[in-house]
């Protein structure tokens, strides 16, 4: 387990402060300035050395994603942008971040902005997030008026920041069609390349992080990268919030380090699975879009990125969703089918057609109205949208499904034969 001294996110539950005064008492804005006085190539180092991966879901490596960025200011400015769109079902991380430590994610947006040579930072707020907006602009302003952001501020690098609200579409979570919402675009991704990092918001360079990249960056960069390097397993370093919800006993999110045994993060923080571990069915480890498993796995796996992989699923957001006998997990699945559909932004044809096929095929096998023949067909209709879309909404789409195959195709010829009785 992670030791208290060991976290990042001190305010994760909003017991205390979340203002300014609060924040500088936890450690916030300390030092800020010796910082920036590290340089862009000791700074991107550092989190190279960290090991820090994307805590968004795709866990690309953000010090290398940060080295992206051109090494020369030209006719155009560099921009940041913050992911806080935070849409995927089951994940709530980075709202309790915005709520009760905002000043973790202003300084790091600060010192992210300074590696990237860009003088400006957009935080781009799921439509739903009112609170959490309002908290931030709060957070925001006190920032301007002691004047650690701004054009004159106390760290002697011009620097401006902005909060911009979205208008609560899924899809606006992929990092383009977000760079499209900002613009005032309608919220579709694009095609890549060129790669935000070339033409991104406006056409200018620009990197997308998501909000707990971001936030987690002042505290690397204080106590180094061979601290938050020895937290967790090697490829898969530090600490992670983790949303624990459904079937247990105390829903929560909690900071614990990466490669946590996911039976001993439920058990410790979340007061156990609802009716004891046996009673496990499933568990969806890292958001809705990721492939569920089944108890004979969650037995044993650890909670990070490649030993989720190797069991094909995935850590995601690190959303995790637990299911206990009492579910219909093919109606469960079948209700993520229509999120799907229904978020679709139609741009390509797999996605567009698919995930409405899927759900509609998905809905006749809650209730055994299909044939055998059919899962077979469901599965390579998966491996056709999977893959083959502009952004990753048709992958989303696709892997559920074929978890619930791959491990629950009894329960759906269970369901097929059930009816064919009941017919006769």
């Amino acid at each position: 387990m992670l030791s208290d001294k060991d976290r990042i996110f001190t305010n994760l539950y909003g017991f205390e402060d979340p203002g300014l005064k609060g924040a500088m008492a936890r450690g916030a804005w300390d030092g800020t300035k010796q910082i920036l006085e590290m340089g862009i190539d000791k700074i991107i180092d550092e989190m190279k050395k960290s090991g820090l991966r994307g805590r968004g879901g795709a866990g690309f490596p953000t010090g290398l994603k940060w080295s992206f960025m051109p090494k020369e200011v030209k006719e155009r400015p560099h921009y940041l942008v913050v992911n806080a769109d935070e849409s995927e079902p089951g994940t709530c991380k980075d709202r309790d971040i915005l709520r009760n430590d905002p000043h973790t994610l202003i300084e790091g947006c600060l010192i992210a902005s300074f590696a990237m040579r860009a003088h400006a930072a957009y935080i781009y707020v799921r439509g739903e997030f009112i609170r959490e907006r309002e908290a931030l602009q709060r957070a925001i302003d006190e920032a301007y008026a002691a004047k650690l952001v701004g054009k004159d501020n106390i760290h002697g690098y011009p620097f401006d920041i902005y909060m911009h609200h979205g208008a609560g579409a899924y899809i606006c979570g992929e990092e383009t069609a977000l760079l499209e919402s900002l613009e005032g675009k309608k919220g579709q991704p694009r095609l890549k390349p060129p790669f935000p990092a070339n033409s991104g918001v406006w056409g200018c360079p620009t990197t997308v992080n998501n909000v707990e990249s971001i936030a987690v960056a002042p505290t690397i960069l204080r106590r180094g990268a061979s601290w938050f390097a020895s937290i967790g397993r090697p490829n898969n370093t530090g600490t992670k919030v983790f949303c624990i919800s459904g079937h247990v006993n105390k829903p929560c999110n909690v900071e614990e380090e990466m490669g946590i045994p996911l039976r001993e993060l439920i058990e410790k923080h979340a007061g156990g699975v609802r009716g004891g571990w046996d009673n496990l069915l499933a568990i969806i480890p890292g958001g809705a879009s990721v492939p569920l498993i089944p108890k004979s796995i969650c037995d044993d796996v650890l909670m990070d990125f490649d030993s989720l992989k190797n069991v094909q699923s995935g850590l995601g957001t690190a959303a995790v969703i637990v299911m206990d006998k009492s579910t219909d997990i093919v109606k469960a699945i079948t209700r993520l089918s229509y999120f799907y559909k229904h978020e679709s932004c139609g741009q390509c044809t797999p996605c567009r057609e698919g995930t409405g096929w899927m759900w509609r095929v998905m809905k006749r096998m809650t209730v055994g109205d299909s044939h055998p023949a059919e899962i077979d067909l469901l599965q390579e209709v998966t491996k056709e949208v999977e893959g083959h879309t502009i952004c990753a909404l048709g992958d989303a789409a696709a892997w559920p499904i074929q978890g619930l195959i791959r491990h629950f195709r009894p329960e759906l010829e269970r369901r097929m034969a059930a009816r064919k009785v009941a017919a006769e």
